[in-house]
């Protein structure tokens, strides 16, 4: 009984802002807000690693993810489409597994005897890193296939959070479509910006392999989802703490036509695209807009260039966002009171006129307080009203 009734009081707040702001549902919220309208309040994503999704089930007295997610007002349900999450096949004597791409991960574990122990896939070994000519690389023998997956099911999945829940297909994290991140895996990131400028036939004959696999795959996807997708999201990451990874010519060069590539087949579907990169990419949401992008997510805010305000103002008639919120140092090193401030900065600057939705830069990770994590949905649902 005493339990219960602490995850009473911890719930108190949340249900008591719900209970007085919520009109709409999660879909009708989500659909206003990335088509330019004000909805009820700023709709909510949610990015956690698994640790931190453990602890807080526990904090609030969840038994499920998904009443989790239920209870913190979180809008946005993830289809990972029909490679589903971790695309993996062959496990090696030294404990590594293939993924579709033939790329070898190693579960790392990292903070290990400490409170904020979690793990990761860590890249063991990348198949294309040690090959020198385009013809070793045309004749690797693990190029996937669209054709592998059962698409029978993915219009069930998306159509079981309907009507109710706004339906994002992102992919598994590791077949997410891109070009870049991809390349890296293939290829090892060192040797893949080695390429960039002395081996440009290598990563033209890498990136087509990569993007003839996306261009045949997504229309299977969308197709298979009969109307139940409601965006689309991709993945790469373009910047760097201080700048883009790359200079925008050479992004031009080697990116910019499969981006507007993989825009076009979702917006032929009737599907809005996201897109997400980490870091300061500043110098190239110009060219992302007139490629075809609907919304960039991320939003790293300690990246240079990054701020949510300045992005509004100047992006903000062609793009909208998601994210904005700090999971490296507001959310593990600041106060309850740093993070509400976080969040109604972000609100301030970004909700009018719609074209927002709330959410972390990345995953909220292990090392953050729960104290803070409750912070941040409190506020959301505190400072993202109309």
């Amino acid at each position: 009984m005493k339990e219960a009734q602490i995850y009473k009081d911890r719930r108190y707040r949340i249900n008591e802002l719900r209970a007085k702001n919520e009109k709409m549902t999660s879909r009708e919220r989500c659909l206003k807000a990335i088509n330019f309208e004000e909805p009820d309040r700023v709709p909510i994503d949610n990015w956690m690693v698994p640790e931190i999704k453990k602890r807080c089930m526990e904090y609030w007295g969840c038994e499920n993810e998904e009443e989790l997610l239920a209870f913190l007002g979180v809008d946005v349900r993830d289809n990972y489409g029909p490679s589903y999450v971790g695309q993996e096949f062959k496990t090696f004597d030294d404990g590594t597994v293939a993924d579709l791409w033939g790329v070898r991960r190693k579960v790392v574990t990292y903070g290990k005897g400490t409170p904020h122990e979690g793990t990761f896939k860590e890249v063991a070994w990348s198949p294309l890193e040690h090959m020198t000519t385009v013809e070793e690389i045309e004749s690797y023998e693990s190029w996937p296939s669209p054709d592998w997956w059962d698409y029978s099911k993915v219009k069930a999945e998306c159509a079981y959070w309907h009507p109710q829940y706004f339906v994002l297909n992102k992919g598994d994290r590791l077949d997410r479509t891109a070009q870049l991140k991809p390349m890296m895996y293939l290829r090892g990131i060192q040797q893949t910006f080695i390429d960039l400028i002395r081996n440009p036939e290598i990563v033209v004959c890498i990136r087509d392999h990569i993007v003839n696999y996306f261009v045949e795959y997504n229309p299977k996807v969308f197709e298979a989802g009969g109307g139940e997708i409601d965006m689309f999201m991709m993945g790469d990451d373009m910047g760097g703490q201080r700048g883009p990874l790359i200079s925008v010519d050479m992004w031009r060069k080697y990116f910019g036509e499969a981006f507007r590539k993989y825009c076009d087949i979702a917006h032929k579907y009737g599907l809005k695209v996201m897109y997400h990169t980490c870091g300061d990419v500043y110098q190239l949401i110009p060219d992302f807009i007139a490629n075809g992008l609907d919304m960039l997510q991320s939003v790293q805010p300690e990246a240079t260039n990054m701020d949510i305000k300045r992005l509004k103002q100047e992006f903000g008639k062609d793009l909208s966002f998601q994210g904005g919120m700090s999971i490296q140092q507001v959310l593990p090193l600041g106060t309850t009171e740093d993070v509400r401030k976080m969040v109604q900065y972000a609100a301030d600057s970004a909700k009018r006129g719609g074209g927002y939705i709330f959410g972390t830069a990345h995953n909220i990770q292990a090392d953050t307080p729960i104290e803070n994590v409750a912070a941040l949905f409190e506020a959301y649902h505190e400072y993202g009203v109309y």
